[in-house]
């Protein structure tokens, strides 16, 4: 049985407008919530400013979990965008999982819609997660 994790719309929404606005460059971001269900999306800087690789900024990064926090949130995982290619993780996206308990989203552009895909990824095993799109 594929475990599933719930998103809210306007999270999805701005993933895909954070990839969009990022194009040609990798987008990144953090993911935070509560309870199993994704609340918020944090949009920030690819450290690397690359079409194939990501690194989250470490300031942003440390801002997003301050704030998370403060919410009674938990940074649950990252997102990121393939530009050019399908939203599945890369060899570089597996290598780069150190945290086997995140959520990795990827927005995959290649196609002529925006495509959301979310994975558990553990060492080096990647399992795809069934998406709900669900309001709170």
């Amino acid at each position: 049985m594929t475990a599933s994790v719930a998103l809210e719309p306007q999270v999805g929404e701005a993933m895909i407008a954070h990839a969009r606005f990022s194009h040609p460059q990798e987008a990144c971001g953090l993911l935070a919530g509560a309870s199993g269900s994704v609340r918020m999306v944090y949009c920030l800087t690819n450290r690397d400013r690359s079409p194939t690789r990501f690194t989250v900024d470490p300031t942003e990064h440390f801002r997003a979990m301050r704030h998370a926090e403060q919410r009674g949130w938990q940074i649950m995982g990252v997102f990121h965008s393939h530009p050019s290619t399908a939203a599945e993780p890369s060899v570089l996206d597996v290598a780069g999982a150190l945290d086997p308990q995140w959520l990795y989203v990827v927005v995959g552009l290649s196609g002529p819609a925006p495509e959301v895909r979310a994975f558990d990824i553990c060492h080096g095993d990647v399992t795809e997660r069934t998406i709900t799109w669900s309001e709170s």
